[in-house]
């Protein structure tokens, strides 16, 4: 994450070299826009923390961990659509998900759902992109999330 960071200083820097009034130009149109964009990410952010209160490892491990595989994944996709994390925080969790018993097919759903399926984003997508484009891009992420769990199932062998 660092290199993009310098890189974009960098890149930054470049800019306001070739043309210091449209560079400035254009990071005031880019602040405007993060402000007005603000108030309603960070009431993302608390609801992803609220849903992350609810949901801890052990939890989501019961959820996810059962002997029914299509329970299971459903649970996974259930769950992973109605909340939403970075990377970052994702993948260590279906690791120790993995560490628990989940299989492959209903991590690989949770997974997927979690970082592009939006329930939680969606009021935010609506607001930018405007409610079909939100509703298009969230039910292609969904079957898209699905079509991943069972390629991943039938690759690890965990469906016939």
């Amino acid at each position: 994450m660092l290199i993009l960071y310098i890189i974009t200083a960098l890149l930054t820097g470049l800019s306001l070299l070739a043309s210091p009034r449209k560079t400035g130009r254009a990071l005031r149109i880019a602040l405007r826009r993060f402000l007005k964009i603000a108030p309603a990410f960070l009431g993302m952010l608390m609801l992803v923390a609220v849903a992350l209160y609810l949901f801890p490892d052990h939890v989501l491990g019961q959820m996810l961990a059962r002997e029914n595989k299509w329970i299971a994944a459903g649970s996974a996709i259930g769950v992973g659509s109605v909340s939403i994390m970075p990377g970052f925080i994702a993948f260590p969790l279906c690791g120790i998900l993995l560490n628990q018993g989940a299989l492959y097919m209903v991590l690989s759903a949770f997974s997927t759902t979690l970082m592009m399926v939006g329930v939680v984003t969606f009021p935010l997508e609506r607001m930018y992109l405007g409610t079909r484009l939100a509703l298009c891009r969230n039910g292609v992420s969904f079957i898209i999330a699905i079509v991943v769990a069972i390629a991943t199932g039938l690759f690890f062998g965990e469906l016939p």
